[in-house]
Order: C-alpha cells, then structure tokens, then sequence
C-alpha cells in the first residue's frame, strides 16, 4: 500500500480548497438543481427542499464569488434574478453525478 501523506506547510491542498466551495450543506444541491439550465431564485427554493432563504443566499454568494455560478440582476419590480453555472461550475456535473450515484449505492 502507498502511503499518501499531505505535505505539513501552510498552503492548503487542494481537495481542502474544493471542499471550502463545494463542500456546504446546500452546495450541490444548488448546483444540482442548476444543472438542466438558468434558474430563478425562487425556483432554487422550491427545487431544494428544507434550505431556507439566509443559506441559499449565502451558498449562491460563495459560489459566485469562486467562479461556479453567475448571476444576473434584471430591473423588473419586483427585481428577478436569475443564476447560472458557469463553464467551471459545469465542469463538475460528472463527478457531482458520481457521487450521487455511489450515494445511491452505498448510503441506507
């Protein structure tokens, strides 16, 4: 067996860095849900059960500030916005999907 040991220096690894923005309760649920395409707000809410408003919030504003959603503001009244996956937020569909299934086959 290999022994795979984390380099002890003050740079984070990788896999930590993933987890800090993927790695939230809601996280890919929301970036589940964005998969099919562009959703609203108040799509995301209904999609995800149990999340409340304060935690989509703050799950969407962590994803957008890393580059995995974008989202758009439009001037209506009341105001919609939409959000999106970016390229890099749809670069994780397949191992998001992997993981789902390996869920389905070994969690319960």
């Amino acid at each position: 067996m290999i022994d795979k040991k984390i380099k002890k220096s003050n740079e984070r690894c990788a896999l930590q860095e993933i987890l800090s923005i993927i790695g939230g309760k809601w996280s890919m649920s929301i970036i589940y849900a964005l998969f099919p395409g562009t959703r609203r707000f108040s799509e995301l809410e209904r999609l995800i059960p149990n999340i409340n408003t304060r935690m989509l919030v703050k799950e969407l504003k962590n994803m957008e500030a890393n580059g995995i959603v974008s989202r758009k503001v439009f001037a209506t009244v009341p105001p919609t916005v939409e959000y999106t996956l970016t390229t890099k937020g749809e670069k994780l569909e397949p191992i998001i999907n992997e993981l789902h299934k390996w869920g389905l086959e070994y969690v319960n």
